[in-house]
């Protein structure tokens, strides 16, 4: 079974471009509507590579997730059937010997900036990079699942000052 364990956060500067040692550009299309159930996600990266994912949360920190390479053909064509869609830059950074990535969202979503971390287990510790702001794990609204059905933009000034707070 596969299971995701992340941490999220939002970023509050450029400090953690100099870290980069990869980029890719991402297109990813939602196949159902509800983020409360399994999430089927189409992700084309750098317009060579073609997944399809399906996900569910398990707790806060924990997802399912099983991920399959499909032929990019396939995904372009459920690409243009899906009404929910969001594109990115994934940065991929490498900082005390672990993996981070920063998305940096398009479109409708391009004001947000969001690093994440992949961990062992649900108890790891981690060193949270000084350019990482308020941490977002477990927050559905900011899901990409979530954000493709209703970017950011489209947030009123409280649901965007409430998210700073939270």
């Amino acid at each position: 079974m596969g299971i995701e364990i992340e941490r999220r956060f939002l970023v509050e500067n450029e400090d953690w471009k100099s870290d980069v040692i990869l980029s890719e550009d991402f297109s990813q299309a939602y196949l159902n509507s509800s983020v409360d159930e399994w999430t089927t996600r189409v992700r084309i990266i750098d317009n060579n590579a073609a997944y399809l994912t399906l996900k569910s949360s398990l707790n806060v920190l924990a997802n399912y997730e099983f991920e399959y390479s499909i032929p990019i053909k396939d995904a372009i064509e459920l690409t243009k059937l899906s009404k929910y869609k969001i594109t990115k830059t994934r940065y991929q950074l490498k900082i005390n010997k672990k993996i981070w990535v920063v998305d940096l969202f398009d479109g409708s979503n391009s004001s947000l900036k969001i690093a994440e971390i992949e961990l062992n287990s649900e108890s790891e510790e981690i060193q949270v990079p000084s350019w990482c702001g308020q941490e977002i794990t477990g927050i559905k609204s900011l899901s990409n699942a979530s954000l493709a059905k209703r970017p950011i933009s489209e947030f009123s000034v409280k649901d965007r000052v409430q998210v700073k707070q939270s």
